[in-house]
């Protein structure tokens, strides 16, 4: 096996033809440049320089092997430039995931900002159910998401990021459209087209039900929150979506929605991450923009709260790689 120490003093004598520079080069000894040229041309059982007076020269074996070598260093230099450049944030790839909703209606505001700021990172966006992105952490899939938390486990650190407001999505005609407010209750007569199981809005349907020792009348589940929307549009069921994602829905008065009796639903929006793995740089600078964005209140925050931060600070959201976790 070549021994790399060797290939490296041969290299610099070779290029440089002068052992004299080389050992500078290499930042040591003359006569030590010479017993690895020497230990070199012993493995290779070759002579790979003649002398002329006090010049040296390649012979055509150190030629070839020379010509092997400089492109060895020249790769070393751009694996070393490399190296730098993931350091800077110069170059590397950022793998996030996060639940539908926030894939369409915060990411894209949150990604541009990432851009800018770092505009040579390759963004890998996933997207699926809270269960699935927290399986993708896991999986090693992604390094960051942003999903509800379903429930705890050792090896991923959730912290809470915002509070999305849920509501009960009607038809506008529907018998239930011009009540002031509504229960469980009232509810659970209802056909409901439910978000998919893993969800965060799952979950938290589910458990308002249980509560009251009811159980929801499910009609259909999909993940697809336009298929939803146009569901329920029609009269078909009723459902339960995150506001951000009717905002548009209810101004044109396509939906219509009613409060809950004594309550707002809210999701608990959480950043995960493994617990007891190294980020990358670019997702720690991802994480460190999360951060300074995320509400420091109690006070429900949604996407909307956000965006209109995202915006407001746009300017100075390019933290410094080192920020430490709070």
């Amino acid at each position: 096996m070549i021994n790399f120490n060797q290939l490296r003093n041969f290299y610099q004598v070779a290029k440089n033809l002068n052992f004299t520079v080389a050992a500078n080069k290499l930042y040591i000894t003359q006569p030590a440049v010479s017993v690895q040229i020497k230990l070199f041309e012993d493995y290779c059982k070759l002579k790979l320089f003649k002398r002329k007076g006090r010049k040296i020269y390649l012979t055509d074996e150190g030629e070839t092997l020379y010509n092997y070598a400089r492109k060895i260093f020249e790769y070393e230099r751009e694996i070393e430039s490399a190296i730098e450049d993931m350091r800077e944030l110069k170059r590397g790839i950022l793998r996030l995931g996060t639940t539908k909703t926030y894939a369409r209606y915060f990411m894209p505001s949150l990604i541009s900002t990432f851009h800018d700021a770092y505009p040579h990172i390759k963004i890998n966006l996933d997207e699926g159910s809270s269960l699935d992105m927290a399986n993708s952490l896991l999986d090693f899939g992604n390094e960051l998401v942003i999903i509800v938390k379903l429930e705890e486990n050792p090896d991923i650190c959730f912290i809470p990021f915002s509070q999305e407001e849920m509501l009960v999505m009607l038809s506008p005609n529907h018998k239930l459209a011009g009540k002031k407010a509504l229960s469980i209750r009232d509810l659970a007569r209802e056909p409901i087209i439910m978000k998919e199981k893993g969800s965060g809005t799952r979950k938290l349907v589910s458990e308002l039900f249980a509560q009251k020792d009811l159980t929801p009348n499910i009609l259909m589940e999909t993940s697809n929150t336009e298929f939803i929307k146009q569901l329920v549009q029609r009269g078909d069921g009723i459902s339960f979506l995150v506001k951000a994602a009717v905002a548009i829905e209810l101004r044109e008065k396509k939906l219509a929605t009613v409060s809950m009796e004594d309550q707002k639903i809210f999701l608990k929006v959480s950043i995960a991450y493994l617990k007891d793995q190294h980020l990358s740089p670019s997702a720690q600078a991802f994480l460190n923009i999360l951060l300074k964005i995320a509400p420091r209140e109690k006070a429900a925050r949604g996407i909307g709260s956000l965006m209109n931060k995202i915006m407001s600070q746009k300017k100075g959201l390019n933290l410094p790689l080192e920020k430490s976790l709070r």
